[in-house]
C-alpha cells in the first residue's frame, strides 16, 4: 500500500479529498465509514473511511479485456487516523497488470496510478 501522511486533521483532509474528486468529475460510488460501523456495535475505532470512486470511461475498457479486474475496480482510497497523524493509503493500480490480462490497458492503469497520487497529494497538502 502506498501511504501518504496529511498535513491536516482528519475532517480537513476528508473535505480536501472530496473536493479533489469532485473537481475531476469522478463519481463516488460508496463511502464506508468503519468508525461509524464500530460505534454501531459499541466498539471504538479512530476515524477511518474507504472512499470508492472512479469513472466508467477508465475502468470499462479494462473490464472488457478481462472481466475479473472488476473485482478490483472502482478505485479506492483509505483515509484513517493514528493518534494525531492522518494518513491516506491506496494500492498502486499498475500492480493489477500482473494479476489480470489487460494488455494495452496497462496505460489506463498507469493513468489511474497517477490520478491516485494526485488525489492523495492534493488532499494531504
Amino acid at each position: 500500500m502506498i501511504v501518504k501522511p496529511s498535513a491536516f486533521g482528519y475532517a480537513v483532509t476528508a473535505a480536501r479529498l472530496d473536493k479533489a474528486l469532485s473537481k475531476r468529475g469522478l463519481t463516488v460510488f460508496a463511502r464506508i465509514d468503519h468508525a461509524a460501523a464500530a460505534r454501531g456495535v459499541d466498539l471504538e475505532l479512530p476515524p477511518e473511511e474507504v472512499l470508492i470512486f472512479g469513472s466508467p470511461r477508465a475502468g470499462t475498457p479494462l473490464m472488457q479485456r478481462d472481466p475479473r479486474i472488476g473485482y478490483e475496480l472502482p478505485l479506492r482510497i483509505l483515509l484513517w487516523q493514528e493518534g494525531e497523524l492522518v494518513l491516506l493509503g491506496y494500492r498502486d493500480p499498475v500492480e493489477l497488470a500482473g494479476d489480470y490480462e489487460v494488455g494495452e490497458g496497462r496505460a489506463n492503469l498507469e493513468r489511474m496510478a497517477a490520478l491516485l497520487a494526485e488525489l492523495a497529494a492534493e488532499a494531504a497538502g
